[in-house]
């Protein structure tokens, strides 16, 4: 009997394959759903899983029930990681809303997260812009216009230059 004759299960490559995306690093539940329902890459391209939607249910319940899958954990680290990047808060938040993350889980985890907002938009001014940062009115519409384009707030960036000491 060859070793290809008797298939393993579709919920048992599905598991696998889950395991393996999950090792990488934490998805939510949204990301991992598509990309168990996306084709296979393999030496002869893309591959369709032949797996039904009640397996892709017992994965994610597996995965879930054994702590593999976990969305709170998954905003946390997601929003220490894109904080340590220099990416502000509305970007983030943003990102969540995309990775189906639900805005009263974002909203909570943004709340008890001990980030400095204006600590990392003024780093990212001066790494950019160097220091002192510009003053003149036409360069600190530069600066803010990235600081915006990065995800901080107005009040936040607005804060910059009120604590702002020669």
């Amino acid at each position: 009997m060859s070793e290809t004759s008797p298939r393993r299960s579709a919920y048992a490559r599905l598991l696998d394959r889950a395991i393996r995306i999950l090792a990488m690093r934490d998805h939510s539940e949204q990301e991992l759903r598509r990309k168990l329902a996306a084709p296979v890459m393999t030496k002869n391209g893309p591959q369709v899983v032949d797996a039904l939607p009640e397996d892709v249910e017992k994965v994610i319940a597996w995965c879930a029930e054994n702590h593999y899958l976990d969305d709170s954990r998954f905003v946390r680290q997601f929003i220490q990681s894109r904080s340590r990047k220099g990416y502000g808060p509305a970007r983030i938040r943003q990102e969540l809303n995309q990775k189906g993350i639900s805005r009263e889980m974002s909203e909570l985890a943004m709340r008890e997260c001990e980030i400095d907002w204006v600590d990392i938009a003024r780093e990212q001014a001066l790494r950019k812009y160097g220091e002192p940062l510009p003053t003149a009115f036409a360069d600190k519409v530069k600066v803010q216009r990235f600081l915006l384009y990065r995800g901080y707030l107005m009040e936040d960036i607005q804060e910059i230059w009120r604590n702002f000491t020669d």
